[in-house]
This record gives C-alpha cells, sequence and structure tokens, in this order.
C-alpha cells in the first residue's frame, strides 16, 4: 500500500502471498540448539541462557515471584485480567466433548472417548514484547481439558525472572510450575526434557521465528498447537462502514509487526479512499508509528472488489487468521465465509475485542493455514479415542466377513485370531 497517495487497487490486480520461508540459517541454527539441550540437559540451557539473554539466573520460576508481580500489577490491570481470565474460562468450558456411544445391530457396542493429555508446554513471549493475556488463552483451555500438568516457559529479563505481567497473569490463573527460559532452548527443553524440566505431551504458544523454527523441528516428537506467523486483518467493509473504524483496525494489526497484514476490501470505492485518508491521519499519532508504516507499505491494501459476495470469496482464498466485517448485514455474509481463524461482526467488534476480553481465543492460524486447521480451544488440550465390545454372538456374525479381509491382506494371523474363537463357539 502506498501512503503517500490514494493507493486503491482493482481485485484483479490483487495478489496475497503470505508463506513461510525457511531460513537457512535460522534452521541450522535452531538445529544446533535443540542438539546441544538433548545432549547438556540443564547446564546447556544455563549456558545458552547466559549466551542468548544474557543473564545467569535459577531455572525455576519461585511461586513467590509471580504472587509479587501480580499483586504490583494497576488494580485496573488486575481487574481486567481477572474478568478476562473468567470469560475465556466460561466460553471453554461450553467446548468440553460429551463421549459418543453407538450400540450395533448385531449387539456391538461402539464407542469414541474422550481424555485430556497429561503434561502440556507453554511458551509466553517475554523480550521487547510481552503478553499476560496469551497466558491466559493457552494455559485455561488446558485447564479445562483436564491438563494435569502445564509447564510454563518464558525469557528471562535483567533480573532473571521473566516480564512482569507474564509472572503476574501465571500467578492469576495458578500455575505452578514456571521456568525462565525462552527461545529455541526453551523449546528443546520441553520436547526432550532436562533435568529439571520434564518432558510434555504437546506445546503451544507463539514466539520469534528461532520459536517457531524449534517447534516445526520437533514436531513428530511432541506435538505442536500450530506454526504462528505474524498477524494479519482482512476488513471486509460496505459503504455503511465508518472508515475511521476501519482505518483503526488495520493498524490495531500493523503494530504488532513489520512482517502483519491488513487489507480492506470494498466494493465501495469512496469509502476505501476515505480509509486511506484515515490511516495516514491516525497512523501520525501512534507511538509505533514506524513498525506500522512498514507493515502496511509492505503487506497492506485497499481492494475494490465487485461485490460483498466477492470480497467473501477472495477472503476464503486467502484463509486470513483474523476477519472483521463491517456492513448493514453482516451475518448474511458469514454463512459463506468458511476459510478463517476468527471472525468480528459488526461496527462495534473490532479484532482487539478477541484478543483480550471476549472469551474467544487468541492464538489462530496465520499465512493461508485457516485453510485446515482451527484457532487454539479445549480439544487442542484432550485426544479422543475408541472402544469396542463384541459379545460371542456378534463375532460369529462378523467372523467371516473379517476372515475375508484379512485374507484379501495376506494377514494369516489376523484371519486366525478370529477363526480360532469362531471354531470354539461351534
Amino acid at each position: 500500500m502506498r501512503l503517500d497517495r490514494v493507493d486503491v487497487i482493482e481485485q484483479a490486480s490483487f495478489s496475497w502471498e503470505r508463506t513461510t520461508g525457511r531460513d537457512a540459517g535460522v534452521w541450522e541454527t535452531v538445529a544446533r540448539i535443540l542438539e546441544e539441550v538433548r545432549a547438556g540437559g540443564d547446564e546447556a540451557l544455563r549456558s545458552l541462557t547466559r549466551a542468548l539473554d544474557g543473564v545467569d539466573a535459577p531455572l525455576t520460576v519461585p511461586a513467590e515471584a509471580m504472587e509479587a508481580a501480580f499483586h504490583a500489577l494497576r488494580p485496573e490491570v488486575r481487574e481486567a485480567l481477572a474478568r478476562a481470565a473468567a470469560r475465556i474460562r466460561r466460553f471453554h468450558e461450553a467446548q468440553l466433548p460429551t463421549d459418543l456411544v453407538v450400540q450395533g445391530d448385531d449387539g456391538e457396542t461402539l464407542e469414541m472417548l474422550w481424555r485430556p493429555l497429561e503434561r502440556v508446554g507453554v511458551y509466553a513471549p517475554g523480550g521487547r514484547a510481552a503478553y499476560p493475556s496469551t497466558v491466559l488463552m493457552d494455559v485455561i483451555p488446558a485447564q479445562v481439558a483436564g491438563v494435569r500438568s502445564i509447564a510454563l516457559v518464558s525469557p528471562p529479563g535483567p533480573d532473571g525472572l521473566p516480564h512482569p505481567a507474564v509472572l503476574a497473569a501465571a500467578h492469576l490463573v495458578g500455575v505452578r510450575e514456571m521456568y525462565a527460559v525462552g527461545g529455541a532452548q526453551a523449546v528443546a527443553a520441553l520436547a526432550y526434557g532436562t533435568e529439571t524440566i520434564a518432558r510434555v505431551d504437546k506445546i503451544v504458544g507463539p514466539g520469534n521465528v528461532y520459536v517457531a523454527t524449534a517447534k516445526r523441528m520437533v514436531m513428530g516428537d511432541v506435538g505442536i498447537d500450530s506454526i504462528a506467523g505474524p498477524t494479519e486483518v482482512v476488513v471486509i467493509a460496505d459503504d455503511s462502514a465508518n472508515p475511521a473504524y476501519v482505518a483503526a483496525d488495520m493498524l490495531a494489526q500493523a503494530e504488532h509487526d513489520v512482517e502483519a497484514g491488513a487489507v480492506c476490501l470494498s466494493p465501495a470505492r469512496d469509502v476505501l479512499e476515505r480509509v486511506h485518508a484515515e490511516i495516514v491521519r491516525q497512523l501520525s499519532t501512534l507511538p509505533r508509528t514506524e513498525i506500522a508504516r512498514e507493515a502496511l507499505e509492505r503487506h497492506g491494501a485497499l481492494v475494490l472488489v465487485e461485490s460483498l459476495d466477492d470480497a467473501v470469496d477472495l477472503a476464503n482464498r486467502m484463509a486470513p487468521e483474523h476477519v472483521e466485517i463491517i456492513t448493514r448485514d453482516p451475518r448474511r455474509l458469514l454463512d459463506g465465509l468458511r476459510t478463517a481463524g476468527a471472525v468480528f461482526l459488526g461496527p462495534y467488534t473490532p479484532e482487539p475485542v478477541g484478543d483480550y476480553f471476549a472469551g474467544t481465543n487468541h492464538v489462530l492460524p496465520t499465512h493461508g493455514s485457516a485453510r485446515f486447521s482451527s484457532g487454539l480451544g479445549t480439544l487442542d488440550f484432550m485426544r479422543r479415542m475408541t472402544a469396542a465390545t463384541y459379545t460371542a454372538e456378534t463375532l460369529a456374525r462378523h467372523a467371516r466377513y473379517i476372515e475375508a479381509l484379512a485374507d484379501a491382506e495376506s494377514l494369516t494371523a489376523h484371519r486366525e485370531a478370529v477363526r480360532i474363537r469362531r471354531e470354539e463357539l461351534r
């Protein structure tokens, strides 16, 4: 997007490239760190923390530090976090699944049973930016799912402790196990275990490119939530939309990172032109002006579409992290929207309500991965297993079919496991 002049582009000329490439240097560095931690355990973690974070501190964060940080919060922040936590918990409790039981026609019982993961690792960023809201979004669904053991990791600051806001959020949600370690080394510790940090079943939470690469590399040895990329928003607006609202919402994403994306799709050229003017006006007042400006110039766009239905079709092809629908009848468009991480309907539902307070989760698929993945929820901390119960009569009825299929696959022992019972039943 050009900011020095009105820059509206036609739908046919618009392309959305949000692929996550692999940096060979980052890949090599992360591979080395993972191997160092696998081989060296706690001592490797301490050495890497000294080298990369410039501090030498105990790995374990004492509960007293979390509690002190919570009580040191400004009262209004403490109340906001507590209220947000309650709303997040309520929404995720509503997602708890029920077991499924099917009674077959031949006397068999088939079940699908939900069970929580045993142990989960949560990564909370804490470098140039700390996100206590992310602690709530990651830890609370795990607790709701019934995960018994949750380990929170976050990089240490100059005092050897994670960011105070992260500590405070950890205390609020009752984290009992926290470690002052960050980066790829923290992912390695969670994935493979050290003397102090026991390995986990799944790692969740966002981080920088080294954290994301480490999660990609340990996937398979351990579960992960997703490979998160820079944030993005697509706003679908008609001629009823307030351009100031649209501009503010695009800037809300752009201020995150120079790689953040912000796009407005509209069939109303005058709305797009007024959004451009509002972006220029509001940009000058932001503390993170340079970051937002670069993000918009690199990954921002005002796209003129033929119709609102065309906007929905284009959004589906983009599969963005966030979609806002600011139109006269936003729910009509919602029915056609299939690939988005989270959707925000109407002029009074800006994306930040989802980031902080609504109760929906803000850990979402990015860079087009909403085509095949979903935002974090309670089910991400659970697994399903099936159970089957046959009676003698059921097996007798099904035996010849099972034996025929086993023979077709040349698995003789499979056939015999059924035949031996069939013969006895005779």
